[in-house]
């Protein structure tokens, strides 16, 4: 497939047709056609608005085959948090957005206006900044103020950079012979705009970036994280209008702000090495406020694999490299100085391990390529239209608290040489309930009789709902089963001993658990991500973010927990003490496939 990819900006326009016909994640992505206009409408520029830039750019690629095109969209806003295929109703919900990316959405939309003109019988796909952040927990994107006034003005955290954060993430996987799915990540996106995202698990969970590109690290020329206080203070000043601040605030603040002398850090490190105040204070500044969040994002995961380096500064300035590592070696995180300095990234080696051997935890410079990341989602969107092609309802079912016991956990409870016992078997084969119950006990509150699962496992795992989350006062992360690794403790209590597990309370993430023959008839494989509409019960509901899990052992059924079951208004004999009960009535239909 050759997929057009277009960045129209405020003052440019990028383009890129990619050839992704082999289907090879390596040689995939050969430039057909390239071009960046930069300074439109600006003095010297040689294009004076943005039609003329992109009927600059259809002349470039006519005569060219194209069987889709891209669109990067910065603020996709709630509705998006997915790339999406291009109609009427999707460009109305761009526009809506603009309120709140007024220097990007109102461009964006100018090129997807201009690119369906020419190219009016192909797919045109949407991929949005925001969407790889779209998912973040609660806790990670609401500000602490009044509900009714953030809900009224839509005052929440959305993050951009998405695509990058995504893409070099995966890349970096990839180098360290792993799955993203199977790491814990702090990406650096580090130019002219630069933000953090901490990446656990293949999701985003946290990202520096809030309601608008201004909140964060130290940029080109914006300030980043700024007390509000500070913000009132200058307009009680008198000497700013609104204007006026937030001019200061976007163009005049960061490295810029910081040196006196401009935003390349390339002459700032220069005039340092000369001895130059300002432009040590700027490049201290900056480093430290990324340090402080990759220490602040290793707490929010729970622990820490790979710290990785894109964008302009993020590939190119070893030196700063090393400042925003250094003292990190209490994370496991140890620079090998001769890597680092070395360090080079292109499109034929992107990605190279700064790290010394003996780390534990890897530093990574990746060579980012969201134009590529949008061309692949882009073929996905338009391949998925022919792929959820089954009409079969999946079996609903809700899973109420239980547990998951070792050997050597269950003995502690129960006494040494105990077997558990059955009580009955549940819907997944191989699968049963136990007659032995254990109590949780939590820092605040405790939740006795919670049923075991047989058979035991080698790992201990016990999964609640948000509701009981907060009854324990604890905080349990949404995890894939299995995955336990820095999550929450909890202490079991059974008749013969009590044990605090330092880990392995999860709120476990919804799953559709498939045989290969279902996986086969909806078109999907292991770990796919879909979104399921549950039908059948008083409200019909749709749930994002549902795992697909494919094995021979498996029969055809969707879990979700009270919570969820709640939301939708199913109903069941589930609680704490039936495990797993199948809703009468209820099915899921899958509407949307992400791979």
């Amino acid at each position: 497939m050759r997929v057009l990819v277009i960045n129209c900006g405020s003052s440019s326009v990028k383009y890129h047709l990619i050839d992704l016909l082999t289907g090879d994640p390596v040689a995939d992505g050969s430039r057909l056609v390239s071009g960046k206009i930069q300074s439109i409408g600006e003095t010297g520029g040689v294009f004076q608005n943005h039609q003329q830039a992109l009927d600059h750019l259809v002349s470039e690629v006519d005569g060219q085959p194209v069987d889709a095109v891209g669109h990067r969209v910065v603020h996709g806003g709630e509705k998006f948090i997915e790339p999406v295929l291009i109609d009427t109703e999707v460009i109305k919900e761009i526009e809506a957005c603009s309120i709140d990316a007024p220097l990007h959405n109102p461009f964006n939309l100018l090129g997807i206006s201009i690119a369906r003109e020419k190219w009016k019988d192909i797919p045109h796909v949407a991929v949005f900044d925001t969407a790889f952040h779209a998912r973040m927990p609660r806790r990670a994107r609401e500000y602490a103020i009044d509900s009714e006034v953030a809900k009224k003005y839509r005052i929440r955290r959305f993050g951009f950079h998405g695509t990058s954060h995504e893409y070099v993430a995966g890349v970096a996987a990839e180098a360290l012979r792993s799955s993203v799915s199977q790491l814990r990540i702090v990406t650096l996106h580090l130019g002219n705009g630069a933000s953090a995202c901490a990446v656990e698990y293949g999701k985003s969970t946290e990202t520096s970036m809030g309601m608008t590109p201004l909140e964060g690290l130290v940029m080109g020329t914006r300030s980043g994280d700024i007390d509000a206080g500070a913000v009132m203070s200058l307009l009680r000043s008198g000497d700013f209008s609104v204007a006026e601040l937030d001019d200061l605030l976007n163009r005049r603040s960061g490295l810029l702000g910081l040196s006196g002398i401009g935003n390349d850090l390339r002459k700032i490190e220069d005039l340092a090495e000369q001895g130059d105040d300002r432009a040590r204070k700027a490049i201290n500044v900056f480093a430290h406020r990324v340090r402080k969040y990759i220490g602040a994002y290793a707490a929010v995961m729970g622990g820490l694999d790979a710290v990785v380096f894109t964008g302009g500064i993020g590939e190119n300035s070893a030196t700063m490299r090393r400042r925003i590592l250094q003292r990190l070696e209490f994370l496991g995180l140890v620079v090998d100085e001769d890597l680092n300095r070395d360090a080079s990234v292109d499109s034929s080696a992107n990605a190279t391990i700064i790290s010394d051997i003996s780390s534990r935890v890897r530093a990574i410079v990746v060579k980012t390529d969201e134009e590529l990341m949008i061309a692949r989602q882009t073929k996905r969107i338009v391949a998925e239209e022919n792929k959820l092609t089954a009409n079969k309802s999946i079996p609903v079912a809700i899973s109420a608290r239980h547990i998951h016991l070792t050997q050597e956990t269950f003995e502690k409870l129960f006494g040494n040489g105990a077997t558990p016992t059955v009580y009955r078997e549940i819907s997944q084969p191989g699968q049963y309930a136990c007659e032995e119950k254990i109590n949780l006990i939590g820092p605040r509150n405790r939740i006795d009789g919670v049923r075991l699962l047989g058979p035991l496992r080698s790992v201990d795992q016990i999964e609640i709902a948000r509701t009981d989350e907060f009854k324990l006062g604890v905080d349990a992360p949404i995890r894939d089963s299995g995955k336990v690794e820095g999550s929450a403790p909890i202490t079991l209590e059974g008749p013969r001993g009590t044990v605090n597990l330092s880990e392995g309370l999860i709120c476990a993430r919804r799953h559709i658990h498939m045989h290969p023959d279902d996986a086969q008839v909806f078109g999907v494989a292991d770990k796919d991500i879909v979104e399921v509409a549950i039908t059948g019960g008083p409200r019909d509901l749709t749930f994002g973010d549902t795992l697909i899990r494919v094995s021979e052992k498996y029969k055809l059924e969707m879990h979700i927990d009270t919570d969820e079951a709640n939301a939708a208004e199913l109903s069941s004999e589930a609680s704490g003490d039936i495990v797993c009960e199948e809703v009468a009535g209820a099915g899921a239909v899958l509407k949307q496939f992400r791979g």
